[in-house]
């Protein structure tokens, strides 16, 4: 029995990956994150989430009561952390999506707050309401540090888009700095 549920589970990741689809920003079971102009450029690690249902379309809490779907409020995504849908609570495909919905549904009645009730708080609420992981305790703060660790750069040009404003600078910064001392 329990080689069966093991296969399927495969079978299920496997049947996901082979759905993503950068080009047309097709994520299953992904949640997907992309820079925030000015801000991500001062602290790379910072930027705008989004959580996908099991088709891939985008779900993203882009400002005062409006979710946005496939439009992301700062542009298509960088980066993709795909989950597991074999760790959804009541397994499978309909439960992601149905607590992904629900997340939705009641970030259509909330204000925006950059720093507390935020597109992080959003995916945070729908991994709760799945019960993602056998956990209730997912917030903003683990979903970042979580993104930058097992997340995958959609392509080069993501990695560009992701990184270069920051190094570039960084590369300023110490120039000036350099510069200063050499005196």
């Amino acid at each position: 029995m329990a080689d069966v549920v093991e296969k399927e589970t495969m079978t299920n990741y496997r049947i996901a990956s082979e759905k993503i689809n950068p080009e047309a920003s097709r994520y299953p079971y992904c949640i997907v994150w992309t820079p925030i102009p000015v801000l991500s450029w001062l602290l790379p690690f910072v930027g705008h989430m989004g959580i996908c249902t099991s088709t891939g379309v985008i779900r993203d809490f882009a400002g005062p009561y409006f979710v946005s779907e496939d439009n992301m409020a700062f542009g298509r995504p960088t980066k993709y952390w795909m989950l597991d849908v074999s760790k959804v609570f009541a397994s499978g495909s309909n439960a992601w999506d149905t607590a992904v919905h629900d997340a939705s549904e009641e970030y259509k009645h909330r204000m925006h707050n950059l720093c507390c009730d935020n597109c992080h708080s959003h995916v945070a609420m729908a991994l709760n309401l799945m019960k993602y992981d056998n956990s209730t305790s997912w917030n903003m703060v683990n979903l970042c540090l979580l993104a930058l660790i097992h997340g995958k750069h959609v392509s080069c040009v993501g990695f560009l888009k992701t990184w270069l404003p920051f190094l570039m600078l960084l590369g300023v910064v110490l120039t000036v700095a350099l510069a200063l001392n050499l005196r």
